[in-house]
């Protein structure tokens, strides 16, 4: 297995130049194909006294279906709010943001893609069940495709024997796996993730990794993820995009591929090409020095 490296992009050979009503067919379909495609992306917010502060520029990135990328950079760099734009729970000042080809709010109102934050946000009064339940029933699913998909759903987190607990009598661990659920109710081709595991203990944290594995094997979705987390980010994606302090820029991509995600288990983060891809990313985010010395401590958080 070669070592990580830095995503290198090889120059189109030459070709006819098609007609235009023939490029914005071809556009459209390869923007259809992907799962996420950002272009010129500009997110400037304004305060009360007509102060601005640019939260993101010049931001393009494309996200292939079936493709974990993460997000990965300081804090306040725009990595929470650029997959808020994608989420449409906030709009761009400029540019573009395509899902499947769909504007971001068309996708949403499809529900073509399923989103899970650093806090579960698990309804207290209803059980496991009923909080994976939970968007089926508010789009008028049948309460008999509801059981049957919430069992699916119970059967794929390994939670069965939970689905008549409440939250407050689950770990935390096991909360973010209803939560991860419940995303994934409406069988989306998305996930849109804003440190799921950021609150949990590591040894929990690395449980809940090698379960996210799983179900992405398992369910062939793409996935967006945000995180502070070097060895995290390594560990789950096919690419991790590196980016800048504010204003926020994508500054680099790490093209890591571990191996398919079904392949990937425990073992994987005392595996040299693990390391060298933390050592990629870290080179990314830090420059060169920020590489650790021979027998020195590898694979820790940089947050």
């Amino acid at each position: 297995m070669s070592s990580p490296s830095s995503a290198s992009r090889a120059a189109p050979a030459a070709a006819p130049e098609p007609t235009p009503s023939a490029a914005a067919d071809a556009a459209g379909a390869g923007v259809a194909n992907e799962a996420v495609v950002v272009r010129g992306v500009e997110r400037i917010f304004t305060g009360a006294k007509g102060a601005t502060v640019t939260a993101l520029t010049s931001i393009d990135l494309t996200v292939h279906d079936g493709e974990f990328v993460s997000l990965i950079g300081p804090s306040g760099c725009g990595k929470s709010t650029l997959l808020r734009l994608i989420a449409d729970l906030d709009e761009p000042t400029a540019g573009d943001i395509r899902v499947f080809g769909r504007t971001a709010k068309q996708a949403r109102v499809d529900q073509a893609y399923g989103i899970a934050f650093q806090q579960a946000g698990l309804l207290p009064w209803r059980t496991v069940a009923a909080n994976i339940e939970l968007p089926l029933q508010l789009h008028g699913v049948g309460a008999a495709e509801r059981r049957s998909r919430v069992a699916e759903l119970l059967d794929l987190v390994g939670l069965t024997d939970f689905a008549r607990n409440y939250p407050d009598q689950l770990s935390g661990g096991m909360q973010q796996r209803v939560a991860i659920a419940r995303s994934l109710a409406e069988q989306p081709r998305l996930l849109l993730m804003d440190e799921p595991f950021g609150a949990l203990d590591e040894m929990t944290r690395e449980r809940m990794q090698t379960e996210l594995l799983r179900i992405r094997a398992e369910t062939g979705a793409a996935v967006v993820f945000v995180t502070h987390s070097i060895p995290e980010a390594v560990y789950l994606s096919d690419r991790v995009v590196v980016m800048s302090p504010r204003p926020g820029r994508i500054t680099d991509e790490v093209d890591v591929r571990l191996g398919d995600a079904a392949e990937r288990g425990e073992d994987l983060r005392e595996d040299a090409a693990f390391f060298a891809g933390v050592t990629a990313v870290r080179e990314a985010l830090h420059g060169p020095q920020a590489a650790p010395a021979s027998g020195g401590v590898r694979g820790v958080d940089v947050r």
